[in-house]
């Protein structure tokens, strides 16, 4: 996968009715630089955790799957599911990159929405081509289902212990 002509057929991606942050919106063209460096900084990564889709809070704003853009500059909104996420990879030293099923945002500007199949199947291309060569952990129940990985309970809603459990049995050897 070449990080740039990736993050470039992402921007002009039509993904059903999701909103493209990568191509639309006030500083669009800093999420597709940073979500570029991501790819780039996690080349190496043989670990895909992959979710549903962008939250309002997170990707939509940052660029960066399960990453919030309080995270990046200490301002901006806070996403808990990003804040759980990072913290128990760094806990358990787990190198991973993240995705989303759908990569951009099914939803408005203050709400999320589960994405439709037409949306799961259009965004799937993206989904293939960034899954390639790598061992998938899906989290959440949409993402099991749309990609056959094993299913991590989302650490949203009170499933932090549960999400932490399963990538402590993953870092392991164990089998999920």
């Amino acid at each position: 996968m070449h990080p740039e002509r990736f993050v470039r057929r992402l921007a002009a991606a039509e993904i059903g009715e999701t909103f493209n942050f990568y191509r639309d919106g006030d500083r669009a063209e800093v999420r597709r630089r940073r979500l570029r460096d991501y790819l780039d900084e996690r080349a190496a990564a043989k670990l895909l955790l992959v979710g549903e889709a962008a939250g309002y809070r997170g990707a939509r704003v940052s660029g960066i799957p399960f990453t919030s853009e309080r995270q990046l500059t200490g301002e901006g909104p806070a996403e808990a599911t990003a804040t759980i996420l990072q913290r128990t990879l760094g806990e358990l030293a787990l190198e991973a990159l993240c995705w989303n099923v759908v990569p951009t945002h099914p939803g408005t500007a203050t709400s999320n929405r589960r994405p439709t199949r037409a949306e799961i199947a259009a965004a799937r291309p993206f989904l293939e081509e960034i899954a390639s060569g790598r061992r998938i952990l899906a989290v959440g129940r949409l993402a099991a289902e749309a990609t056959g990985a094993p299913y991590l309970r989302h650490p949203s809603h009170g499933g932090a212990a549960e999400f932490r459990a399963g990538l402590l049995r993953f870092a392991a050897g164990g089998r999920l």
